[in-house]
């Protein structure tokens, strides 16, 4: 999915864990983050739930997006119909819960994804790609997750993968790996940083304890039920945010629906990354760039081009080469980037 907001923020971020000695909190315990709602489109407008980034935290290991949508009724919200955009410097993870979507990209990938199995997309360098929910779903309702490459693999090839991680079961619990290593299950999918992605359903009145990488930080999404992770309650569409040094995940259900939530941790990326639309980059003049070439090549050179004193944007990372190529077999136009911030954007604190 694209972040299609008209005026997206551009933001820098720290993978780091906020606080204490050497990356570790002082006080150690949950933090619970709270969504926001955001419109993706026009006057029917896909609602989506963001947990991250956001001013508090803008990664979790190197997960660096979170957006969480539906259930949405499609003949009501219109669902999900996301023209060919431009990705660089991540990977985007799409899971459903409930209904389908067809991915295309421009390394000619054409695949479905279907509740419990993964599409994991590589931009790498640069990739374009399209999602629309097709036309036999009548309820939409997953979440859509980017992960931040490290700086040394963030111009590999492009590519993409579908997997369909197995289901572990255990009394009241069941997980599914989809990325990444957890509870002896190991996902065939492709990572280039130590990182955990799992979905787990708790049966109602059922409480668990299950071990955590004690050098990564984690982050619980809560999709639907009554859960109290590590004796907090974390409210549906929230996050609950676990530091490093935790080695223990307690989550439990109430008595009267199953909780389902998504585990997302890893090791603190270590790296600060510039995110704007689509794009991640290390500066502001490489966005400049990523976004230059996006629009020259859907032949919309003269639109929207303040680049705001940006020297050296054609730096070496392109090599000359072009960075996006065409979705086949899309039956409308390219998505065009929204206008660069007006003003150079100040590192946070």
């Amino acid at each position: 999915m694209t972040n299609i907001e008209l005026n997206p923020a551009e933001i820098v971020c720290t993978g780091t864990a906020l606080g204490g000695v050497g990356g570790r909190p002082e006080n150690a315990g949950l933090e619970v983050l709270e969504p926001r709602e955001v419109p993706l489109g026009g006057p029917r407008a896909m609602t989506v739930r963001r947990t991250l980034p956001q001013k508090s935290r803008s990664l979790i290991g190197p997960w660096c997006f979170a957006d969480h949508y539906g259930p949405q009724d499609v003949a009501v919200s219109g669902g999900m119909a996301v023209p060919p955009h431009p990705h660089t410097g991540l990977q985007t993870a799409s899971w459903l819960f409930t209904g389908e979507i067809e991915h295309r990209d421009s390394v000619g990938s054409h695949a479905m994804v279907r509740p419990g199995e993964l599409n994991l997309m590589t931009a790498g360098r640069g990739i374009a790609h399209s999602e629309v929910s097709t036309p036999g779903t009548s309820v939409l309702h997953g979440v859509q997750l980017w992960i931040a490459l490290p700086d040394a693999d963030r111009f590999t090839p492009p590519a993409f993968e579908h997997v369909i991680p197995p289901t572990a079961t255990d009394t009241g619990i069941a997980v599914r790996v989809f990325l990444g290593s957890w509870l002896g299950t190991t996902s065939p999918a492709t990572a280039f940083s130590p990182i955990l992605g799992a979905e787990l359903t708790v049966q109602p009145g059922f409480s668990a304890e299950l071990p955590l990488e004690i050098d990564f930080e984690h982050g619980l999404l809560v999709d639907s039920g009554d859960a109290t992770v590590c004796g907090v309650p974390v409210p549906a569409a929230s996050m609950g945010y676990l530091p490093p040094g935790t080695t223990t995940l307690q989550i439990s259900a109430g008595p009267d629906a199953p909780v389902r939530a998504l585990l997302l941790g890893g090791l603190p990326l270590g790296e600060r990354i510039v995110m704007w639309w689509n794009f991640i980059g290390r500066t502001h003049e490489e966005i400049v760039e990523f976004r230059r070439q996006w629009m020259t090549g859907i032949g919309m050179t003269g639109i929207g081009m303040a680049e705001i004193d940006a020297p050296g944007a054609k730096s070496d990372f392109s090599q000359g080469e072009k960075l996006f190529g065409p979705v086949a077999g899309y039956p409308g136009r390219p998505l065009p980037a929204p206008e660069m911030p007006g003003l150079r954007l100040k590192p946070r604190p």
